[in-house]
């Protein structure tokens, strides 16, 4: 059984319709009440003056069909079961309650449940007397044998500019060759990584893992081919080379970037920096989305939608709405980068050697890029998982400096400061600007002529200062603290290997962590681990203190 957040099942799409219509920024739907099972949003500053514009389907599709309902597209959305057509009833209700002297227009998605529901209900309102005219939107491409092309993301864009002509006070028969040729000009492919979850069935999982499938039904139907990949580059170019094979070259197109639901806002913007930087890219004058615009519940997959301008086409879809769901078309334009000064370090740094510094740098680093599973193994236990690339990245960088001579080896101070530099470019998250303030900080005591273990037992004063964390609250420090303690206190190496070990160890048993990631477990998920970081400092400790005593 798959989840989905609902109370039940049979309530879904009539409270999903009450959301939709309290969240409508215009507050311009209404509801129709015609009985419990007709489910029909409609404009409720329709005065019946113009052409109406009646479309709908399963739901499951939002912001379709509801969200483009308003001023400037449509007048009513008919509402079905999630994947369900409306039933005729509901679709004639519509027709009946919104449609004046100027007539109806239908636009419904070329499925067969759809096709079959609004034409009957066409059909009936022609014999109560209604002028109705219907089209049908077959924007699919991917099927290219297919003698009947699915209506998909496109549709979206014929809603567009069919209402535009309705508001202009256009005839039917005008409105109605408006919406045909923007069917006409109007072209989409989809890919999917995995089909939806229907509330209440079990998920199919026919892709396997690291393939997508090219064409993938917006209801979860089948596509036209597997592709091996989900690599971004090698995706697109399949998709806009088919796109660009179908469309007249050297014409202007409006882009419309569909998520089908499930993709990351991220990865959006990935398809549209890969889309527009794509051959296609270069006959793209008007871009809409990236958005969700017509979805198939959480489908992690995409669709890209092309509809060939004319002037008339291109009015059409620049012209305001009040749609909560539609999203505006902006031009395209160049990127223009605004040079900015680089940030240098404020000291000259002169390489120099140093063979007993370099022995500790060297063991410190190697050591921790030794670490890097481990350390990641074990902060999976209690974070994200990514301590040990963390520390070997940084720890990898400084190594890369020595083997290049390139490293202040016989001025401490510098030496210090340039590490705190290094560490705050290469490694990720908290841990390199925490790791860069104390050895910055600590180069700075030094400058000022404090001992080494005095400066670094100041850099860890900055580091807590900054950070927040202190000794107890399960870090790295409560590895550090005691070791530096022993340095300041002149001990030897295995002494303070020692007291950091102990310090680790004492993490493991603390109840609960108050600094970090860990800070977010539970008691039961820390028991018995210690620190990444804590232990991070152990395992340096121990292998100096080991170097030192061979």
């Amino acid at each position: 059984m798959s989840q989905f957040f609902m109370n039940q099942k049979s309530s879904l799409v009539n409270e999903a319709i009450e959301g939709a219509l309290l969240s409508s920024r215009f507050h311009n739907l209404s509801q129709l009440e015609v009985g419990e099972d007709i489910r029909v949003v409609v404009r409720n500053d329709w005065d019946k003056s113009n052409v109406a514009l009646i479309s709908g389907g399963g739901s499951g599709h939002e912001p379709a069909h509801v969200g483009f309902v308003g001023k400037g597209m449509l007048t009513a959305a008919v509402c079905g079961d999630i994947f369900a057509s409306p039933s005729v009833d509901a679709v004639l209700s519509a027709i009946v309650n919104v449609t004046g002297e100027k007539g109806c227009l239908l636009i419904v998605k070329n499925y067969t449940g759809d096709r079959l529901n609004f034409g009957l209900a066409a059909e009936k309102a022609k014999k109560l007397g209604f002028n109705v005219e219907l089209v049908m939107v077959t924007d699919d491409i991917a099927l290219p044998d297919n003698p009947q092309p699915r209506g998909i993301a496109g549709t979206a864009l014929v809603h567009k500019v069919a209402g535009f002509a309705a508001e202009q006070g256009k005839s039917l028969q005008e409105v109605t060759a408006l919406a045909t040729e923007a069917i006409a000009a109007t072209a989409s492919i989809g890919l999917a990584f995995s089909t939806c979850h229907v509330p209440g069935e079990k998920r199919d999982d026919r892709v396997k893992e690291g393939q997508s499938e090219l064409g993938m039904g917006i209801h979860g139907e089948p596509g036209a081919s597997t592709l091996k990949t989900q690599n971004s580059v090698e995706i697109v170019n399949v998709l806009t080379e088919k796109l660009a094979a179908h469309n007249a070259q050297g014409q202007k197109v409006a882009l419309l970037i569909n998520n089908l639901g499930g993709f990351s806002a991220l990865e959006m913007a990935v398809l549209t920096r890969e889309t527009l930087n794509a051959s296609l890219g270069k006959s793209v004058k008007y871009l809409v989305g990236p958005a969700t615009l017509v979805s198939a519940l959480d489908m992690k997959g995409f669709s890209l939608s092309t509809l060939l301008l004319s002037p008339q086409l291109e009015e059409a879809l620049l012209a305001p709405v009040e749609a909560s769901g539609w999203q505006p078309a902006v031009e395209v334009k160049a990127l223009k980068a605004v040079k900015g000064e680089k940030t240098a370090s404020q000291q000259q740094i002169t390489p120099s050697e140093n063979a007993e510094v370099a022995a500790i740098i060297s063991t410190i680093c190697t050591t921790l890029v030794g670490l890097e599973s481990e350390l990641n193994q074990l902060d999976a236990k209690v974070g994200d998982g990514d301590t040990g690339s963390t520390f070997a990245a940084g720890a990898g960088k400084i190594l890369k400096e020595l083997q290049e001579k390139k490293l202040p080896l016989n001025e401490l101070q510098s030496l210090l400061t340039l590490v705190g530099e290094q560490l705050a470019v290469v490694m990720g998250g908290s841990s390199g600007v925490l790791m860069s303030i104390m050895f910055t900080a600590a180069g700075q005591k030094l400058e000022e002529g404090e001992s080494l273990p005095q400066a670094l037992s100041w850099g860890l004063d900055r580091m807590q200062h900054y950070g927040g964390a202190r000794p107890g609250h399960r870090t790295m420090i409560d590895a550090l603290h005691p070791a530096f303690e022993g340095l300041v206190a002149g001990k030897d190496l295995a002494s303070v290997a020692a007291a950091a070990k102990r310090g680790a160890d004492e993490t493991a048993k603390m109840e609960k962590a108050q600094a970090g990631r860990s800070s977010y477990l539970n008691q039961d998920s820390l028991n018995g681990v210690k620190d990444p970081g804590a232990w991070a400092v152990e395992q340096v400790f121990a292998a100096l203190a080991k170097e030192a005593k061979s």
